[in-house]
């Protein structure tokens, strides 16, 4: 019992460790995805009519669900969270997404991936990636949203969704499903503010052109920013997963321990009695 409170809290300070590592990614990751809403910000407030096929929306037929969740267990209930939430969608499919949509899934992380499979046979295509997993590199995940904005752009999908937990704190992360593609007016501008309208500029070739060649970083760096989330919350998951089996560990032990102990006093007892007996026969 020992040996397995010592695991736990081995495990935990690994995962703790990761954990702390991609939220760093998250702060790192910050100032490039703030520069590119900036741009975009201060593209939207002047007076040119944008288009982009990347915002144009269309009649949905088909939609793509890409879900993160993690490759290794001993994350308590992430994973079976995640799935859930992906049956409740996929549930409330024609409210979602309208009637007679086909459904792609894009599951990312290996236990997804087994669950999606078992659950989802009928009814809703499933499309794994072989070079995309929670241990992907910046590359891959580019070669992925390429991919994914390749399909959009050709009329292959309709709409791109992403489900992920998102981090919040190691003790709390939220269940979030988010539109990728087409992107939406709102979220390009939501985070304007007075003083970038305050900040006149000068765009070069054109307002439009720069626009183009921006929401494609927008996009990309919001697949990223949902990836590090993902493992940050899987960690945070695993961290409170090992604190939990450390401290019912802990309790079982006191408890052996306490039964031990009631044990030995009444064997002792015993045989304080049988030698007591003796004494009183002779």
């Amino acid at each position: 019992m020992a040996s397995t409170q010592k695991t736990t809290s081995a495990m935990k300070m690994i995962s703790s460790a990761k954990m702390h590592k991609f939220t760093g990614q998250l702060q790192r990751l910050s100032p490039y995805r703030d520069m590119v809403q900036q741009t975009l910000s201060h593209l939207l407030l002047t007076d040119v009519e944008f288009s982009s096929p990347l915002i144009e929306t269309r009649e949905v037929k088909s939609v793509a669900i890409v879900v993160f969740g993690s490759d290794d267990g001993l994350c308590g209930a992430y994973n079976i969270n995640i799935v859930k939430r992906l049956q409740d969608v996929l549930r409330n499919a024609d409210k979602h997404y309208g009637k007679n949509t086909s459904i792609t899934i894009f599951p990312v992380g290996r236990k997804v991936v087994k669950s999606v499979k078992k659950i989802f046979t009928n009814g809703v295509k499933i499309e794994t990636t072989d070079y995309m997993n929670t241990r992907s590199d910046s590359d891959d995940l580019s070669r992925f949203t390429a991919s994914l904005r390749e399909r959009f752009l050709d009329g292959e999908f309709d709409r791109v969704d992403v489900l992920y937990m998102h981090f919040k704190s190691t003790s709390r992360q939220v269940l979030q499903l988010e539109q990728l593609l087409p992107v939406s007016y709102e979220a390009l501008a939501h985070e304007a503010d007075a003083r970038q309208a305050n900040s006149p500029c000068i765009f070069e070739p054109d307002a439009n052109a720069i626009f183009n060649s921006v929401l494609p970083l927008f996009v990309r760096s919001m697949m990223q920013d949902v990836f590090t989330q993902s493992s940050a919350s899987e960690q945070a998951s695993r961290v409170m997963a090992m604190q939990t089996a450390s401290d019912n560990a802990k309790e079982l032990l006191e408890s052996l321990n306490l039964e031990y102990n009631k044990l030995r006093q009444q064997s002792i007892t015993t045989e304080l009695l049988d030698i007591l007996g003796g004494q009183v026969e002779r």
